[in-house]
């Protein structure tokens, strides 16, 4: 594996680079840098949208054909690691990372010219619905109903922890139309249509006081089986191969190296015994611990960078770059949360720049900040972080994979 830039992938690197100086908006680069989540504002994070789709990367993986860049996996990374070192923030996993590929490599010809333009342009948003109150890493025994009626499937049942089931124009659901001999089969890939009648949007408030996350009711909600996506009884087929891109499509190291360049920034400044807090010999050993795993990280993401670029699939290092790249961030936002100290202890969450609103019925009158914003957004990290470990597939779940696929 060679690990240097050829002059075109350097050449392209600038230009990333410039476009980020040139036409990231302040207030969106803001956005970027004061998220709690891995999701951003959301209207920043579709104004930015429509900045990159007339630039013409809006996205990066894409095939030509379809309205993607026709960039290799080296330039996917660069161009990654120049978005987050700019402060750009990410657009919608879902939209644009998940949903779109499996319309690419299942969907119809019809299907792909209905859905793809517009998600491509920002007009059309997604959500995923998976989980449910009783079927979370188990996913194979969700229990949402479709029953066919002519051309139609009338859907019954519930997903849970449904991230912008609020703000997506389509879901897209794994649900059960037929009970056969093992839990996988008889599962379909269906679309649905947000406004369609018989959904309602329950939200759920997380502890850092935002609301991303939904359940979804769905009572005899007809949907045409035209949304369909594969054949009918065989969507596990359908998620398996869109968990790959959910599990291992993002370069996690470079976001890291951002947080941890802000830490040590931050502990140079801040008061502790005789010195600062970088003079403690623990919190920086623990710095330079999450220094030396990020390295770590960034060698297998050039890995798995080197082995898309000669036609391999992403396979299980998916699930090896979700257990390292999710574990690791909790490290870093815990960090964080002892360096922010007793600031952290300050519900505050009106600094920070989240994925979804703010229940403000309970904040105080003062909107000034107490101390800095990042002590302000270390507690709301760190709580957000919890949760990776958990989504997309357990890591538990990822460790078996691995141990099946990898080890035998």
């Amino acid at each position: 594996m060679d690990l240097q830039w050829t002059p075109e992938d350097r050449a392209f690197e600038q230009e990333v680079r410039e476009f980020f100086a040139n036409n990231l908006p302040p207030h969106i680069r803001r956005a970027g840098r004061l998220m709690t989540s891995v999701y951003a504002d959301h209207a920043a994070e579709m104004e930015w949208h429509r900045i990159l789709h007339a630039r013409g990367w809006a996205a990066p993986a894409w095939p030509v054909e379809y309205g993607g860049c026709g960039w290799n996996a080296t330039q996917r990374y660069i161009f990654s690691r120049e978005r987050i070192a700019a402060g750009a923030p990410p657009l919608s996993p879902m939209s644009m990372e998940q949903v779109p590929f499996v319309l690419m490599k299942f969907g119809t010809e019809e299907q792909k010219a209905r859905f793809l333009p517009p998600t491509l342009a920002g007009e059309l948003s997604w959500c995923q619905g998976y989980s449910e109150p009783e079927a979370g890493s188990d996913l194979a025994s969700l229990q949402m109903r479709a029953v066919r009626d002519g051309e139609e499937l009338i859907c019954n049942g519930s997903k849970i922890w449904v991230t912008h089931a609020h703000k997506a124009d389509f879901v897209f659901c794994l649900v059960r139309t037929s009970v056969l001999d093992k839990p996988q089969k008889g599962i379909s890939f269906v679309l649905m249509d947000m406004k369609s009648p018989g959904i309602t949007v329950s939200p759920i408030t997380m502890m850092t006081g935002e609301h991303i996350q939904n359940q979804i009711f769905f009572s005899d909600v007809r949907v045409p089986i035209t949304n369909v996506i594969g054949e009918i009884d065989q969507g596990w087929t359908v998620a398996k191969y869109l968990l790959e891109f959910e599990r291992g499509g993002q370069s996690y190291s470079a976001e890291f190296d951002v947080r941890l360049d802000d830490i040590e920034s931050a502990s140079k400044r801040l008061p502790c015994g005789d010195g600062t807090l970088m003079d403690d010999p623990l919190f920086a050993t623990r710095l330079a611990e999450c220094r030396m795993r990020t390295s770590i990280l960034q060698m297998l993401e050039f890995r798995l960078v080197s082995s898309l670029s000669s036609g391999e699939s992403v396979g299980a290092a998916a699930s090896m770059l979700k257990i390292v790249g999710t574990e690791l961030s909790q490290h870093i936002s815990a960090l964080a949360l002892d360096a922010a100290g007793r600031v952290a202890a300050v519900y505050q969450p009106q600094v920070a720049m989240p994925g979804g609103d703010i229940n403000s019925s309970h904040l105080c009158e003062n909107r000034m900040a107490v101390g800095e914003s990042w002590q302000a957004i270390a507690p709301l990290r760190y709580l957000n972080d919890r949760a990776g470990s958990i989504y997309a597939g357990s890591n538990e779940i990822q460790r078996n994979i691995l141990a099946k696929v990898l080890l035998g």
